[in-house]
């Protein structure tokens, strides 16, 4: 009797073993979402707060009116250009009377969204970036369109300290790991606290511009697909750093597309992002400018992780100093 009893009960915590892990492994994250929130730039302008540690920003040729137009035809055919290629876009706009937003079309700063049907916000720099936080807008937008939102985490309390979501951050979903530059909007305390509070291994570095300064954000010099990563090595100048930043995109199996200072500065090349649409279809989303900057074989490496969608924002890319995937944020939540 005793030997059946352990015998069943072996069985039992086997199979409560086996319940656990599937359980796991849905909730795991996937790296790339059909679904995104972008922001139109009806206030857009060149922004003199974050220019401040922002070298990339051109002070525009063209009066103020013109440069919102521009801005307004690129964003518009983006939008159409990722819902031809079947992602679903859902645009969070402005409502009357909210501030002035100049820097509203880079979203994924201030959040993020995950499939357990959490928002997590996070502390901006600028005063005129700060109030583009608006998570009852969101919350709104996202439940109109049949997703869950379970619960949303305020990380903004920081002290004075910065984390600036999906900017700061390049996440490798699969491999549990926070990949990011320290640099003013990128806290190294607030970076190892929310990367803990995901159970994401933190690989932080320094990472600076052929001009010694540190990126403003680590998506201007990096960026991670489910099998590949775009990186300015060279920008990561302390050997040992640049080494671990290797070996751990090694040991997640991704294919180094190594792109030099001239193509990240002036073309955004690192600043693109992996999608995978309703066809689950993989894509790539990219600037016009850092398509034409790449080099044919660094073309034919991406094209082999999904179908490359170039957009024409010169606008944006030159007075917002951000490019494509700044402008997108992604949506993991669940449908209700």
């Amino acid at each position: 009797m005793t030997r059946k009893l352990l015998i069943i009960g072996l069985h039992i915590a086997s199979l409560f073993f086996i319940l656990r892990s599937r359980l796991k492994s849905l909730t795991l994250m996937s790296q790339t979402t059909h679904s995104i929130i972008m922001v139109p730039p009806t206030d857009f302008c060149f922004n003199h707060e974050t220019a401040q540690d922002n070298e990339f920003q051109q002070t525009p040729d063209s009066p103020h009116y013109l440069v919102k137009e521009n801005a307004l035809e690129e964003f518009n055919v983006m939008v159409n250009q990722l819902r031809d290629h079947h992602v679903e876009v859902l645009l969070l706009n402005k409502h009357h009377g909210e501030p002035e937003m100049p820097d509203a079309v880079f979203p994924n700063n201030w959040f993020c969204t995950r499939p357990d049907g959490t928002i997590d916000l996070f502390p901006m720099k600028t005063p005129n970036r700060q109030v583009e936080v608006r998570p009852q807008a969101l919350e709104k937008l996202l439940t109109h369109n049949g997703y869950q939102v379970k619960q949303i985490n305020d990380h903004r309390d920081s002290n004075g300290a910065f984390l600036e979501g999906t900017g700061a951050m390049i996440f490798d979903h699969r491999h549990n790991k926070t990949f990011a530059a320290i640099s003013e909007r990128c806290d190294a305390e607030l970076l190892a606290k929310y990367s803990a509070l995901r159970d994401y291994e933190t690989v932080s570095f320094n990472s600076a511009s052929s001009n010694d300064t540190p990126f403003y954000h680590t998506n201007v010099m990096m960026s991670i697909g489910e099998q590949f990563a775009v990186i300015c090595l060279d920008s990561i100048k302390a050997p040992k750093q640049r080494a671990h930043v290797e070996e751990q995109l090694k040991q997640s199996q991704k294919e180094i597309i190594d792109i030099s200072f001239e193509q990240a500065e002036k073309h955004f090349c690192a600043n693109l992002i992996q999608l995978r649409n309703q066809k689950n279809e993989p894509l790539i989303v990219l600037s016009e400018s850092a398509y034409n900057a790449f080099t044919k074989e660094q073309k034919q490496k991406l094209e082999a992780h999904g179908k490359l969608v170039p957009c024409d924002i010169h606008t944006i890319e030159s007075v917002g100093g951000g490019s494509a995937r700044c402008m997108i944020a992604e949506n993991f939540l669940p449908k209700q």
